[in-house]
């Protein structure tokens, strides 16, 4: 069955991935981006989470193409890495509303037609960050980690309208995050990963699609570390 989808933050990385694969399961699927590039062959829609308005709009232009929206993956995120006595309040407070906030402006939007529909599947992207910590990331981990209670609260809430809320938690993955480090710092992270390399997008983007498919029904309120073994015991 094709169903109407919102990515958040589809146009690269772990958000484009999990487009592409929702799509080449016959889904119809619309992506927000903010300052990178609409990706080809989707419904992409400029939209700042930060902002509700733009989140609305979104919706109301992913509805008008494909449908009320059955399935959401929250994946907008940002990072401001710094050290607590370097950190401005500013470079915290924004990390929140991006990464956190803007999330919860998503999943009130949607949960309006999947009320209706007494029937949806949300999938919120935090990270192994946010089980276990990192030097220099306070404001990422604490935004990561309030996904996952903010997800299920969400699943006790709307879990008898037969909504589904669920973390997929990756670790280090390919991505232009993972661009952005040092060499130095790749090798240091990596050493702490299990399996011994970063992830792929796609194998991130797996699981966001099992966690959206019929066969996932019975699951919510589970968050799923996809992360080489890097936050084993968290």
């Amino acid at each position: 069955m094709s169903r109407s989808v919102l990515i958040t933050g589809g146009s690269r990385g772990i958000g484009l991935a999990a487009a592409r694969a929702l799509q080449a399961a016959g889904d119809r699927v619309a992506v927000t981006h903010r300052t990178a590039e609409p990706p080809a062959g989707l419904l992409a829609i400029r939209c700042d989470v930060t902002d509700s308005a733009q989140v609305d709009a979104a919706f109301k232009r992913a509805e008008e193409e494909h449908g009320p929206v059955e399935v959401l993956v929250c994946c907008a995120g940002i990072n401001k890495d710094q050290l607590l006595m370097r950190m401005s309040e500013d470079d915290f407070t924004a990390v929140l509303n991006t990464n956190l906030t803007g999330a919860f402006r998503a999943v009130k939007r949607a949960s309006k037609a999947m009320l209706r529909a007494k029937s949806g599947r949300v999938v919120l992207v935090s990270s192994a960050v946010a089980l276990r910590g990192e030097a220099g990331q306070a404001n990422y981990a604490a935004s990561k980690a309030a996904l996952i209670g903010f997800t299920r609260s969400m699943a006790r809430e709307l879990g008898p309208r037969n909504i589904t809320f669920n973390v997929v938690a990756p670790g280090l993955t390919r991505t232009q995050m993972a661009d952005d480090l040092s060499e130095e710092q790749l090798e240091r992270l990596v050493t702490q990963i299990p399996l011994g390399r970063l992830a792929q997008p796609d194998e991130i983007a797996a699981t966001i699609a099992f966690l959206t498919s019929p066969q996932a029904g019975y699951i919510t309120g589970a968050v799923i570390p996809v992360d080489g073994g890097a936050g084993m015991g968290h």
